[in-house]
């Protein structure tokens, strides 16, 4: 660490932003910069700007792109190209020249988007495009001081382990970081190794969302929609897509802008309460039956729903459900249906699919998974019915192997409207469901530890619960437990090979069918901690959670150190 810190220091042609940066951290500030190199997780790289190793700069972006230059060489396909799309953070844009700058040096043909675009359209752009692979610089919703990088394959799916692991072994193969190959970008473009892409496939694409429609014909005339984009890339196309397809529709003026310092939100994320004030001060003043929020990026999205005269916030738990039931009712497939969520997911949403005889897939987290079994589908007996997970994201047609917040958008606006129609609210339908299939409620318990003390304090609670064999936990029943990290289920004292990727994560099933999950975030230096429970009415389901978060939570506070 000490090495490269004095190599960034000593460095004569260092960016002169990131030098006068660099040299006014403090201590503490100089260690977390520089105690590791920015790794992958589950969301790509993602990690705070400014100098250092453990740092989102040219530099290191150079570095992640050289490995992911060596990976499209690999796939040894003829003419590569790359897809590069990027959104409105600070330093999405120069990111976004620098990776199309390594790669075309490199001999890959980049096709760059001329302007913001959302996460999704650049998945699709990666098949439309016929491209060996895509890019998108962006960090979804973290805080202002974040950025990001996503890569995705050549079917529009984010790298899957197997093959995120040939880039990270040809980065750690990469040259000195200084010392990476750039040509100029407007040298490269001139020889055509940058093209810039039209607006043709944002049309393109708003053609296949479109298809996603169930009832074309609803009467739309006393149904109101209050839509922010929170800042994002949503802002243009999604008012377009709203426009066209007939919605009545208010924009949050304020969050149209591409700010990057996400000024009106405390944080731009839909799961987050706070970001739907505007929103819904906007639907008080209009009277708007339904407030859809799209994340920065726009792969997720968030519903507050009107019902007796109050804004209810939805979660993914609650919206999944809902959009299946729709589907599943009203919509004719062709083909056997498989509905594909992950282990974090409630179980509410594969209940409703298997009594429409619509087959179930769990997948571990990152809709990378999703998108890795959807491509299994093609040329099979079966079709892709519905891709969720319980963070707001949701994907209806797999012409997107990625969350698509577009999509849900036109979803969420048509299923809300066809139940106005009909005098209920998306609560009232909620309800119905519960009473059909038990109250099912889901919470999630985020323990925010940055840094590198952070990093080792999580894998001191992830070890413990790898090593605890008990069945009473404080208390509660374990019945099984799946150790995603060690592949193996227990059940009865029976070991048996889990077949998902190994990843970080442990999942405990109790005797009365609530279940609980521990795992590190991918995106956020935090530990996450999703409680399941289904009961026979909304009260015992709230006291059953508190039950399990008080014991969960007494074991970790029992640890080394502060929760």
């Amino acid at each position: 660490m000490l090495t490269d810190i004095t190599k960034w220091k000593n460095n004569e042609n260092l960016d002169e932003s990131l030098k006068k940066e660099l040299f006014a951290l403090s201590e503490a500030d100089l260690y977390d910069a520089f105690y590791m190199d920015l790794a992958f997780g589950t969301g790509g790289m993602r990690g705070i700007l400014g100098p250092g190793t453990n740092r989102m700069n040219i530099y290191t972006i150079r570095r992640a792109n050289y490995g992911y230059g060596k990976y499209i060489l690999q796939t040894k396909k003829p003419n590569p190209s790359v897809v590069i799309a990027y959104d409105c953070r600070h330093n999405s844009l120069l990111f976004a020249e620098e990776s199309a700058r390594v790669l075309a040096t490199m001999g890959i043909k980049v096709l760059l988007f001329p302007k913001i675009t959302p996460t999704p359209e650049l998945s699709f752009a990666v098949r439309k495009l016929k491209a060996t692979g895509g890019i998108v610089i962006t960090a979804s919703h973290n805080p202002s001081n974040y950025n990001g990088y996503k890569i995705y394959d050549d079917t529009g799916c984010q790298l899957v382990p197997d093959l995120a692991d040939i880039v990270i072994n040809e980065i750690d193969k990469a040259p000195d970081i200084f010392a990476i190959a750039v040509e100029n970008f407007a040298s490269l473009k001139k020889k055509g190794y940058i093209e810039i892409i039209d607006d043709s496939i944002d049309t393109a694409y708003l053609k296949e969302v479109k298809a996603i429609r169930v009832n074309k014909d609803l009467n739309k005339d006393h149904f109101l929609v209050v839509f922010t984009a929170l800042h994002g890339t949503s802002s243009l196309l999604g008012q377009r897509l709203l426009h066209e397809t007939g919605y009545r529709f208010i924009p949050v003026v304020e969050q149209m802008i591409a700010d990057p310092n996400f000024s009106t939100v405390p944080s731009p994320n839909p799961e987050n309460p706070q970001a739907f004030d505007l929103a819904i001060t906007y639907a008080k003043q209009h009277n708007a039956d339904i407030c859809i929020a799209t994340d920065p990026d726009a792969d997720r999205v968030g519903l507050a729903v009107l019902h007796q005269g109050e804004y209810i916030l939805l979660t993914g738990n609650q919206t999944g459900p809902l959009l299946i039931q729709y589907l599943a009712k009203y919509r004719k497939l062709s083909k056997k249906g498989v509905l594909f969520n992950t282990i974090v997911t409630s179980s509410l949403g594969a209940e409703i699919a298997k009594k429409h005889g619509i087959d179930v897939i769990s997948t571990l987290t990152g809709f990378k998974f999703i998108g890795e079994q959807a491509k299994y589908l093609e040329n099979t007996n079966r079709e892709f019915f519905f891709g969720y997970e319980e963070s707001y994201g949701y994907v209806v047609s797999d012409f997107v192997r990625d969350k698509d917040s577009l999509q849900a958008l036109l979803l969420c606006s048509e299923v809300a409207c066809f139940y106005k129609n009909q005098g209920k609210t998306l609560v009232d339908v909620l309800e119905e469901i519960y009473q059909e299939y038990g109250y099912y409620q889901d919470h999630l318990i985020n323990i925010n530890l940055a840094g590198a003390s952070g990093a080792q304090r999580i894998e001191e609670i992830l070890n413990y619960f790898h090593e605890e064999e008990k069945s009473d936990l404080n208390g509660l029943k374990v019945v099984v437990k799946e150790d995603y990290l060690l592949q193996q289920r227990y059940e009865n004292k029976q070991i048996t090979k889990l077949s998902l990727p190994k990843a970080n994560v442990i999942k405990y099933f109790l005797d009365d069918g609530s279940w609980f999950v521990l795992r590190p975030s991918g995106t956020e230096p935090k530990m996450k901690v999703y409680i399941s429970v289904v009961t026979k009415n909304s009260q015992d389901s709230t006291r059953r959670i508190q039950e399990i978060e008080k014991k969960v939570m007494e074991l970790i506070g029992k640890m080394k150190g502060d929760a």
